[in-house]
């Protein structure tokens, strides 16, 4: 399925494809990064497309640093267009110990977000408190929450089939920062490092990130996903030190969610799903151009051979 952040990241983003990573720490077992937003953090299998660790190989190979036992590790990761505060390990060793201990050794992980405001005032969250639904993927890995009605023991298609999804557990911890007339300020911290979780959470509760593509958004002020991984703080795998780096989010975001976007620009993705109404004026598939169609219907092997590979893999799930 094409990204259409991705392509428009390349019709806005000046350093598109040449992104630039801040090293803020390193030494001979850890290196701490601040990536920016529209950058995968490690390549996907197969890929050979510019990202955070192969940003910092190219540094090492520049610095002579660089050997076959020293180099970048991956011991977690952000979402490609978060941004913010990220930790390598340089050796082997380093990567198992930290993965090993991570929750030890990880005393603080905060985020910020924008979020936008909920359509009903019904939904609006206390202003801190602990979102804990499990979360389930679907066919292109997006996580969402399940509503109770798609994980139901009884939940089975026409062919008999059930359906009952496969779900993980997953903590977020939030506090309203800013409340303003069209979008809220978030902080956040995580019990659990689900994909997509924070994203997945807060959408589920009525407020999906501002500049959210996968979560249907209906701002994108920024031209960005605005959420920003602010603070990490690990006591150091070797030294036992205790090290905080924090990289304040952007300051136009407060201006932002205090001013509210009353006439906001229609995002990119919601224009495309405009485009894709058929000649009778119905929209292609029946879906909300605000919403994540997550838990449609399981199609049978005969609809799928009606249908093209991408409509399949938008309707379906494995």
């Amino acid at each position: 399925m094409a990204n259409l952040n991705t392509n428009k990241n390349a019709k806005t983003k000046k350093d598109f494809g040449h992104e630039k990573i801040e090293i803020l720490y390193s030494d001979e077992t850890i290196c701490v990064i601040n990536k920016p937003s529209g950058l995968l953090s490690v390549p996907y299998p197969g890929s050979r497309i510019r990202t955070a660790q192969s940003i910092l190989e190219e540094i090492m190979h520049k610095n002579g640093t660089f050997s076959s036992s020293h180099r970048p590790f991956a011991v977690h990761r952000l979402d490609r267009d978060t941004s913010g505060v990220m930790l390598f390990a340089l050796t082997e060793n380093a990567q198992k110990k930290i993965m090993d201990t991570w929750h030890q050794m990880v005393t603080e992980r905060l985020y910020r977000a924008v979020a936008e405001n909920p359509r009903s005032k019904k939904l609006i969250l206390p202003d801190c408190g602990l979102i804990d639904d499990e979360l389930a993927f679907n066919a292109h890995n997006v996580g969402f929450v399940p509503k109770e009605s798609e994980n139901s023991k009884n939940n089975s298609d026409s062919y008999g089939e059930n359906r009952r999804l496969k779900t993980v557990p997953a903590r977020t911890n939030y506090k309203i920062l800013q409340s303003g007339p069209t979008h809220t300020l978030f902080e956040l911290s995580l019990d659990t490092g689900k994909k997509n979780q924070i994203r997945a959470h807060l959408a589920s509760k009525g407020y999906p990130l501002a500049g959210d593509e996968n979560y249907r958004a209906r701002t994108d002020h920024f031209g960005r996903l605005c959420l920003h991984a602010r603070t990490l703080e690990f006591v150091h795998p070797f030294t036992g030190k205790k090290m905080k780096f924090e990289v304040p989010e952007p300051e136009t975001w407060l201006e932002y969610v205090k001013k509210g976007d009353p006439n906001p620009k229609t995002p990119l993705w919601i224009e495309s799903l405009k485009n894709s109404f058929d000649k009778k004026g119905e929209r292609f598939h029946g879906k909300h151009e605000n919403s994540l169609d997550l838990g449609q219907k399981r199609l049978s092997k005969k609809d799928r051979a009606h249908m093209n590979f991408i409509e399949a893999g938008k309707k379906g799930r494995k």
